[in-house]
Parts: C-alpha cells; structure tokens; sequence
C-alpha cells in the first residue's frame, strides 16, 4: 500500500488479499481486508482459508461464519468490492480432493459468505457495535485527538498536552462485550 501512495498510483490498483495470508503473518483473519479498505484499495478477495496453527498455506475453503461476517462487514462498508470479487483459490495440497469434496466445499463456503453477509448487514443496521466503537474513539472527535487523526500533530503537541493534562484515563476498550455482539448475530 505504501509503494502505492509513495507513487501516486492508488488510482491505477486495487488489492486482492488473502485473508490465510494474513494469518499466516500472524494477524486476524480480517486484517488485510480491513487495512486495504481503509486504505481504499481492496478490489478482491482471494477467499481460501487455512489452519493457523500448521503455518503454511491449506488452501481451505472459508467455512467459519464469524470469519466470513468480519470479512462481509468490511465489504458492505464500502460499498461492495470493485473490479473483481470473492475467488477461491484451492489447490490439491487441502486434505478433501475428491470431485464431490470440490463441490460441497464451493457450495459450502458460497453459503457461509451468504449467512456472513446477512449476518454483517444486520450487525451494521442494528448499529450496537459501530456506536460502542465510536464511543470508544470519541476522544479523537475534537482537540488534540482530532489533531492525530488528521496527521497534524506533532511529538511536542502530545508531550504539551501530557504536562498539562497529566496521564489519560484507562478507559476499557469492552473488548468481550464487542465480541458477544458479534456472537449475537452470528
């Protein structure tokens, strides 16, 4: 992404991402896909998954409808993925290789991205989780929280701030309330 912006080319690319990738460098599921949407740059999604804990690439179909809805969450929220789509990329290095193992694992994954989506559009409708992660970030609403997200602070603005405000406080991030919302809708 930053070879991208460093040269001017965001508006010529967009990403395909896959999510296993992700794992296998030992973050969430979802986080590529997230930083490229952010970024605006998702344009697809290599959707195969594996097993985290093997470190290598299974090339798994996406069964895991917690997965899915995170991913379709971030789909939704901009507004769908463009130019291309969901691909699922499996190679005969997965443990089912027979031809009707090929076909239940399309359909299946099909179907977990469809209950993913139904379950996403519904998470954001409902709006509970978007308005606890607001308030979360709510101190970078205005002052020099406001500043950061902008870009135009500066080292000195936050130790200035810190002298005169004193440590911030820890306010919980309500990380397994946020977790149970999503287990709500999943």
């Amino acid at each position: 992404m930053s070879f991208l912006y460093k040269y001017d080319l965001q508006n010529d690319f967009k990403l395909n991402i896959e999510p296993n990738h992700t794992t296998l460098a030992g973050h969430c599921h979802e986080h590529d896909i997230v930083m490229a949407a952010a970024n605006k740059l998702l344009g697809s999604i290599d959707s195969n998954t594996g097993s985290p804990d093997l470190g290598w690439d299974t090339d798994q179909f996406p069964m895991d409808v917690k997965n899915t809805t995170a991913i379709m969450k971030v789909v939704v929220e901009q507004n769908g993925l463009a130019p291309g789509g969901l691909n699922f990329d499996c190679k005969v290095r997965r443990e089912s290789i027979d031809l009707v193992d090929m076909f239940i694992s399309h359909i299946g994954a099909m179907d977990a991205f469809a209950r993913g989506l139904k379950c996403a559009a519904q998470l954001i409708n409902d709006g509970h989780l978007s308005s606890l992660v607001a308030e979360r970030y709510s101190s970078f609403d205005s002052g020099l929280g406001a500043q950061i997200e902008a870009g135009t602070a500066t080292l000195e603005d936050c130790e200035e701030f810190i002298h005169a405000k004193g440590e911030p406080t820890v306010v919980s991030g309500r990380q397994e309330h946020c977790e149970a919302i999503v287990n709500a809708y999943v």
